[in-house]
């Protein structure tokens, strides 16, 4: 059952990676998504890209894993209300939109499970 956790928690932890990695190989896309209210510009992309690259590695690596998680759920949240929920409304093509917000409501949802299963010393909890 532990080889399982370990493939999932990586195979969860390796798109954020490349999510970050994307937020300085294509800034203009993301730039494109920021609605007005958001500040700072490409530094908000900047910083987002940091601190999915690091919540990844530190899952990883297994070390902050309950830290790192719940920071990314709180991120993930962030996402869905100032991005996606506001491009429901102005996006000509919804189903795009929509299917943005469920992703992130579901990696929100797998964050919140890692978070639970691990304790404040970073051995997953089995039960």
């Amino acid at each position: 059952m532990k080889k399982i956790t370990t493939i999932g928690r990586v195979l969860f932890a390796i798109p954020f990676a490349l999510f970050g990695i994307n937020h300085f190989l294509m800034m203009d896309y993301y730039l494109g998504m920021l609605t007005s209210f958001i500040p700072l510009g490409a530094y908000t992309i900047i910083l987002t890209g940091i601190m999915l690259i690091a919540a990844s590695i530190s899952i990883i690596i297994k070390k902050f894993v309950k830290f790192s998680t719940i920071l990314l759920a709180v991120l993930l949240f962030m996402f869905i209300v100032t991005i996606h929920i506001p491009h429901l409304f102005i996006d000509a093509d919804r189903t795009s939109s929509i299917i943005a917000l469920l992703k992130d409501i579901s990696l929100m949802g797998g964050s919140l499970i890692i978070a639970g299963i691990y304790s404040e010393d970073e051995e997953p909890k089995h039960g």
